[in-house]
């Protein structure tokens, strides 16, 4: 993997662009720790950093030209069918210097323009350059696999892998206080806002076209939202050797490697069936685990060892501690350049550092959830959906329920959050249950934080494009609910926190359940297919049972949970009282009330905290963010 950054000028030419593209190249350095290197000329100045996957060689660095130098791009990502694009290009006379996917690319653009990105297959973010006529086109890829994130200001566009890079590019920084009120409900700020007024995000399946003054953005790609022509009418059985053969196509497309490859294995269904598939095509597969020594409840390592044993994989398990997740803290609030509380995200860091120990490339399961309905909540509205005695019941308890203890770290304790959370979701409508079960907290909550309120017409405009998905066919289909997981959950949560913990320790990750033409297909079926009254993700079990241990269908789904409350009221108590939520820093700051913190960090010492922890955690996040990112850089 590599990271981007560049500037590109409306009005008259950059002034000494070289020092500010190097310094912004400094923070990509993780993302591209082998080769930093930049182009200026006149109005644009792009730089690159690499990590070289594809043909490691010298010719290969980028900035990359045409042997012309009427072009040049910087890219980050991989593009899987660049053998295939490069033979059809060789067809027509095209020739190449280097056996790089980075030059297929820039020559693939150059003979096809912006719709030759509809014949991508990877993933990925682009600048291309054309020196002829001063035109840049930057690009993102289907599902936002690679961050892209830009300024513009009227006189200038600047853009880059990272909010930390278009810092040092100098970028004004305005905190955005309705990404605020969504981000202390959700835990992420999801695209195309940021945590700054002036910076987007570029979207998923986009790409922006600059020349002459002018910016044009335009969607290239979206995830159906009704059956494909040729998949309508598909009966479950062929469904199931579909699936099979388009997974295992997405596997072996993503085994190309020039570099160490191996395999993210957790003992789920998802990163199995992948290692089940990649071990077919790759003898000793490299596979890794993480396991907790002190949390038996979501050690998954034994379903691990059971997969590698049944597919012979040469497997290596981390056996941690929490005290080994404590210890990587920092490392994980430093180098989050946007508030990101998902606590997973220290987890995904040790496995993502410790794979890197001894692969640079490693696939992994993640996708399949919101494609096939994987999560509670998929079950939870289904049942919602279908009403029943239960569902009645627990719409009127939840109120009671809501005195009683709930934690993630007791099967009993977890059973009563969910059924908490189930009831009270019963009482709202379809697009208000999807939103509130995809929070952390209610929407009072960041209304009573923030002393500066956001704009409420603009967060329920923002709140609306957030949920547009949830009735996209216009039916009662679980596929809407879904679909919006795609576009909300997965590329602004999941997929972001993989590319930052990866990147953080030099590790691509390639995601083969994203490979688009099984994600068409897979938009394609029917909703009871992927989950019925008894089963999530039905037809991604039933068509992978008979290569993988039978143990493995007959458990509950895991999710790790942080010790969080435990680090709050033990290890970090000093530091939560004395620097991150201390009365004068908090009041000299000036966003927060500071009576609705007292009362937050009275309840987080209370004998019942209940969940409070993830409220602290999200304030956490922010305020080591504020002193890293946004104080001292102001």
């Amino acid at each position: 993997m590599c990271g981007i950054c560049g500037i590109y000028s409306f009005y008259g030419p950059l002034e000494q662009p070289a020092p500010l593209i190097n310094s912004a190249l400094e923070t990509l350095k993780k993302r591209g720790p082998e080769v930093q290197a930049h182009y200026c000329r006149s109005h644009v100045a792009l730089g690159h950093s690499r990590l070289s996957i594809i043909d490691t060689s010298e010719a290969a660095n980028q900035p990359f030209w045409d042997e012309n130098g009427d072009h040049v791009i910087i890219y980050n990502g991989e593009i899987y069918n660049f053998i295939d694009l490069r033979r059809r290009l060789m067809n027509k006379g095209v020739s190449f210097r280097t056996q790089s996917d980075t030059e297929v690319l820039l020559k693939w653009i150059i003979e096809k323009g912006p719709e030759g990105i509809n014949d991508l297959q990877g993933f990925f973010a682009f600048a291309i350059f054309n020196v002829k006529d001063g035109s840049l086109l930057i690009a993102r890829d289907r599902f936002g696999i690679k961050p892209l994130l830009y300024h513009f200001d009227g006189q200038k566009i600047l853009f880059a892998s990272e909010m930390k890079a278009l810092i040092r590019l100098g970028i004004p920084k305005v905190i955005d206080y309705t990404s605020l009120q969504v981000y202390f409900q959700l835990n992420y700020i999801p695209a195309p806002w940021s945590i700054y007024e002036n910076v987007l995000k570029l979207m998923p399946g986009h790409y922006m076209k600059i020349n002459d003054g002018h910016v044009q953005t335009k969607k290239y790609y979206s995830v159906p939202s009704s059956p494909l022509a040729e998949y309508k009418g598909i009966s479950y059985e062929d469904a199931k050797n579909e699936l099979h053969e388009k997974l295992e196509a997405a596997v072996v497309k993503r085994l190309v490697s020039d570099v160490p490859l191996g395999a993210f294995l957790s003992g789920g269904i998802d990163s199995s069936i992948i290692v089940a598939l990649a071990a077919k095509h790759v003898d000793h597969l490299k596979t890794f685990s993480i396991g907790f020594k002190d949390e038996p409840m979501f050690d998954e390592t034994h379903y691990a060892r059971s997969v590698a044993k049944m597919h012979k994989t040469d497997h290596t398990e981390f056996s941690l501690t929490t005290h080994d997740l404590l210890d990587c803290l920092y490392d994980v609030l430093d180098y989050t350049d946007e508030p990101f509380a998902d606590s997973s995200a220290l987890a995904v860091y040790i496995l993502s550092r410790e794979t890197r120990s001894k692969v640079t490339v490693a696939l992994s399961g993640d996708g399949a959830d919101e494609m096939f309905a994987g999560y509670n909540k998929h079950m939870a509205e289904s049942r919602a959906r279908k009403g029943g005695i239960m569902a009645q019941v627990l719409k009127y308890l939840h109120p009671g329920l809501a005195l009683m203890p709930k934690s993630r770290h007791s099967a009993l304790g977890n059973k009563i959050r969910q059924l908490h959370r189930f009831g009270k979701g019963m009482n709202l409508k379809t697009d208000e249950r999807y939103w509130r079960w995809a929070a952390f907290t209610d929407e009072n909550y960041p209304h009573e934080l923030l002393l500066k309120p956001s704009n409420q017409d603009e967060y329920l405009s923002r709140k609306h494009e957030l949920l547009k998905h949830t009735g996209a066919t216009g039916s009662d289909s679980m596929n809407d609910v879904l679909l919006n997981d795609m576009h909300l959950v997965l590329a602004n949560d999941m997929l972001t926190k993989v590319d930052m913990m990866s990147m953080a320790n030099s590790l691509e990750v390639r995601v083969p359940f994203l490979d688009h033409d099984l994600v068409n297909f897979v938009f394609s079926l029917p909703a009871n297919y992927k989950i019925d009254n008894s089963s999530r993700k039905k037809i991604l079990k039933d068509t992978f049972r008979d290569i993988l241990p039978p143990e493995l269908y007959y458990r509950p789904k895991q999710g790790f949970e942080v010790p969080l409350l435990s680090w709050f009221r033990s290890e970090l108590k000093e530091t939560i009282l004395n620097k991150w939520l201390e009365n004068d820093f908090i009041r000299d700051q000036g966003i927060f009330n500071p009576k609705v913190i007292n009362n937050l960090k009275k309840k987080l010492f209370s004998s019942n905290p209940h969940e409070i922890h993830a409220q602290i955690w999200s304030l956490v996040v922010f305020q080591h963010w504020y002193e890293q990112f946004h104080e001292k850089n102001t």
